[in-house]
């Protein structure tokens, strides 16, 4: 693949955000375009009720966040045959999770949906009701096509890092 794989998976999620909406399955969506050895119908389904955090209530942490850390719980996860979990695999997806947390926390101030309305709109909406406004300010045009794009970047980020370094070294830096 001749392009960066972070900035494939920014491109496809932005414009995903953009064309059909729901953060997270769009998130979800542009990391298995670019990672097709992932792909899993369940779990791009099971995401449905994610956008906007949770229900479209903006109340919750961000769907493309959730989305993303899905993901990568997907690869570095413990499965449900071995839920005891002796070699604490999920330890390593919650400190991944904790890494793509930092880097929204870097970036916006904050991980809920509601607060990253807030700064990249000026206010966050009831999309129930506020829909149209929601649109009109960017929502789908700039703002939470950006925030997809960049949790589909960082997620493919370290993913890329983890191939190049080994797990112990990305999730003990």
């Amino acid at each position: 693949m001749s392009e960066n794989r972070g900035d494939k998976a920014y491109e496809i999620g932005f414009e995903h955000e953009k064309d059909f909406g729901g953060c997270a399955q769009c998130a979800i969506a542009a990391l298995y375009r670019v990672y097709p050895r992932l792909s899993n119908e369940e779990v791009f389904r099971s995401a449905t009720g994610l956008g906007a955090g949770v229900g479209l209530t903006t109340l919750g942490n961000c769907g493309a966040l959730t989305a993303a850390v899905m993901i990568l719980s997907q690869i570095h996860g413990r499965e449900l045959k071995n839920i005891a979990d002796p070699e604490r695999k999920r330890f390593v997806a919650y400190k991944l999770g904790r890494k793509l947390v930092n880097r929204f926390l870097d970036e916006y101030g904050t991980v809920t949906c509601q607060e990253i309305q807030k700064k990249l709109m000026g206010r966050s909406f009831n999309l129930y009701e506020e829909w149209d406004e929601f649109l009109a300010a960017g929502g789908h045009s700039t703002a939470c096509t950006s925030v997809v794009g960049n949790a589909a970047r960082w997620a493919a980020e370290l993913i890329e890092e983890v191939e190049k370094k080994g797990i112990d070294e990305v999730v003990n830096a």
